[in-house]
């Protein structure tokens, strides 16, 4: 069972995401170079989002894990602190499997890595164990961890861990690990860059800084000068939650018996109503301070059902020509392409959507507002409350 979901968006003039020279991201699509928005920006904003509307425990991405969650708290709980160190950097070897991704004698690792709060609970209880055993704690530290490899995700159940282990954006978004230890888990929501559905048509800003302080006579002109690329565009996003491997994230069951998890399907709908309604409020941007780069979605369809999802990227391959009420011009494209699939595929799910515009174009299509929209997909995928 999937959840699809499309979103055209327009923003006034902004940079949103920016490249490493500083300009806005692009792409080319259909022969025409459009602007876009990286998957990882918009996640990242959607994620904030997540943490202040959920209850739900959040993770922890970070190079600084093993210093500041693990270290400094073993410390705290009374672990003499030289001890604690060497604790800490032999665990750091025995769970970061990859030599690159830390820096050896160093608490400090070279890349980010997502862990749960429950395993942060945990690693502290292990140093503070081994540290007051009365045994070698270096090597205590090494059995226990050797032990581990096969039983970590039953250790921290036992410990009073619940099965969320890397938070809610490792159940999203999911944990790529290089560790014999550490839970790998797999993305249940896929996110697509955005794109222009237009091409690219976009400016330098020059902008000037004038020094409050500089007095008469003082050379003329500017005390800072500078440049930015703005542009505005109506984007296409598009995302795709895999609802079983949600469900499994959340709870630790197997795929197949998703539908079986009450709990874990009352969290589910709650996650997918905030994540649904975070991509169709939260915007992403840089220079916010400068341009307000705040906008909603005008059109969000969802889709539901078993078959094999699909983007409607394809319906903007022919860019968009503006002409009179470019929302609805790009609604209308959005609908004439679903048709065209439609008459290949045969319809296939349930399709529910909230717009600013017409929508007569999109087929088979329940209209409500966002919020019943929302309500309505949900029943769809789990039935009634």
């Amino acid at each position: 069972m999937f959840l699809q979901i499309h979103t055209l968006t327009s923003y006034h003039a902004a940079l949103l995401n920016r490249d490493d020279a500083g300009l806005a991201k692009r792409i080319p699509f259909g022969g025409t170079e459009r602007m876009r928005v990286s998957s990882q920006c918009l996640k990242r904003h959607w994620r904030l989002a997540l943490n202040e509307t959920l209850s739900l425990p959040s993770g922890i991405r970070s190079r600084h894990f093993f210093d500041r969650e693990v270290f400094r708290r073993a410390v705290a709980d009374g672990v003499d602190e030289g001890k604690a160190r060497e604790l800490t950097e032999k665990l750091i070897g025995a769970v970061i499997q990859s030599k690159e991704a830390r820096e050896k004698g160093s608490l400090f690792l070279k890349q980010p890595v997502l862990f749960g709060r429950p395993e942060a609970d945990y690693f502290v209880g292990l140093i503070r164990e081994c540290a007051e055993s009365g045994e070698d704690p270096g090597k205590l530290l090494d059995e226990r961890m050797k032990e581990h490899k096969k039983n970590f995700r039953a250790l921290l159940a036992a410990a009073g861990g619940n099965d969320l282990i890397a938070g809610i954006e490792g159940a999203l978004f999911g944990r790529f690990v290089t560790s014999d230890i550490l839970a790998r888990t797999d993305a249940s929501v896929h996110v697509a860059h955005a794109f222009t559905v237009h091409a690219l048509d976009n400016e330098v800003d020059y902008f000037t800084v004038v020094d409050d302080l500089k007095e008469e006579g003082e050379h003329a002109g500017a005390a800072h000068a500078g440049d930015m690329e703005l542009g505005a565009g109506l984007f296409y996003g598009y995302v795709v939650v895999d609802v079983p491997l949600l469900i499994s994230n959340l709870s630790g069951c197997d795929r197949r018996e998703w539908r079986d998890q009450p709990e874990a399907i009352g969290d589910a709908r709650d996650v997918l109503a905030s994540l649904i309604n975070s991509i169709a409020t939260v915007s992403p941007g840089a220079k916010l301070g400068a341009t307000a780069p705040y906008a909603r979605t005008d059109c969000a369809l969802l889709e539901t059902g078993d078959a094999q999802p699909r983007s409607l990227a394809n319906a903007y391959l022919d860019r968009l020509r503006p002409n009179g009420d470019v929302m609805q011009q790009a609604v209308d494209t959005l609908g004439g392409y679903l048709e065209q699939l439609d008459g290949m595929y045969g319809v296939e799910g349930s399709r529910f959507i909230a717009s600013t515009r017409n929508t007569d174009a999109v087929p088979k299509a329940h209209r409500a507002p966002l919020n019943e929209t929302i309500e309505a997909t949900l029943g769809s995928l789990f039935g009634g409350v």
